[in-house]
This record gives C-alpha cells, sequence and structure tokens, in this order.
C-alpha cells in the first residue's frame, strides 16, 4: 500500500507544480488584449445614452455623416466646437439619412431641428436649406431622425458627454 502511495504523491506534486508554472508563463491562459484604458464616447440625455462618433478637427465636422446609408439605432455624431466663438451652421449635403440635430452649450440643449429631411437628388449646393442655433454652441448631436420625440428629449434638457 505503502508502495503505491509514494508514487501517487509524487504525481499529484507534478501535476500542481506543473499548473503552477504553466499558469505563470500563461501558457494555459494566454493574456487578454488589455481593454483601452479610455471609455467609449458616449452623450446622456434624459438617462438615454447614446454611443457617439466623435468629430473633432475640420476635416471631420465637413464630412461629419455624408455618405452613410444608416446610422444605428441609439447612436450619433458629436462634433465639438467647444471654445469656438463663431454660430456653426449645418447642412445635409450628401446625406442619405434624415436626422435630429441637437445643439448644446453649456451642458443643456438650446435647439433642436427635428426631423431633418434629405436633400432632393443634385440640390445645388447654394439651393440646400443651412441650419444653425443661432448662438456659437460647445457641441451639436446628430441622431436619426424621430429620436428625440421618441425619447422625450426637449431643449433644456441636460447633457452629459464622456470618454472624449
Amino acid at each position: 500500500m505503502k508502495k503505491l502511495f509514494i508514487p501517487f504523491i509524487a504525481a499529484a506534486v507534478f501535476i500542481v507544480a506543473v499548473g503552477i508554472l504553466l499558469q505563470k508563463t500563461s501558457v494555459l491562459n494566454p493574456t487578454q488584449p488589455k481593454e483601452s484604458s479610455q471609455a467609449v464616447p458616449a452623450v446622456t440625455i434624459n438617462g438615454n445614452i447614446i454611443l457617439v462618433e466623435v468629430a473633432k478637427n475640420s476635416q471631420e465636422r465637413a464630412k461629419g455623416l455624408s455618405g452613410r446609408a444608416s446610422l444605428d439605432a441609439g447612436s450619433g455624431m458629436l462634433f465639438i466646437f467647444e471654445g469656438k466663438s463663431e454660430t456653426t451652421t449645418f447642412w445635409m449635403k450628401g446625406m442619405s439619412i434624415p436626422l435630429d440635430i441637437i445643439w448644446i452649450q453649456d451642458a443643456k440643449i438650446i435647439r433642436i431641428d427635428k426631423n431633418v429631411p434629405i436633400p432632393a437628388p443634385e440640390t445645388p449646393d447654394n439651393k440646400l436649406k443651412t441650419y444653425s442655433a443661432g448662438v456659437a454652441v460647445d457641441y451639436v448631436l446628430e441622431v436619426n431622425a424621430g429620436f428625440s420625440d421618441s425619447n422625450s428629449i426637449k431643449i433644456g434638457d441636460s447633457v452629459s458627454i464622456s470618454g472624449i
């Protein structure tokens, strides 16, 4: 009996030692890609979390959502104008999806252009309708048309922006 017990203990010790060694060398537990310490950009209004793409520079702001065939539900594009003193104007050139345009100043919604339609095909640039808050803003948020109404978003609502 003693002769069977010693090899059994030796085998158990060997298995435990190999397990510890493999765990430390990450052979059995490969390193997972580290998650970015930066949060996903999001805008929160009335408890609605809207995941956003961020247009930070003039090239990104000029392109915006032009050329997109669709915009995922609950998502949008956030345009950053913080620190700019001029009034910002938007148009729907190259757009194929109608939008709600939400104008944000000092963490509050100051204007909403709802259900902004796509322009008729081949509308000349000088005939495209423009949209503006009439004052300088910190941010503009574009979301799918109807999003504001379906989520009870209105002028005066507080806005929280994270991950930018």
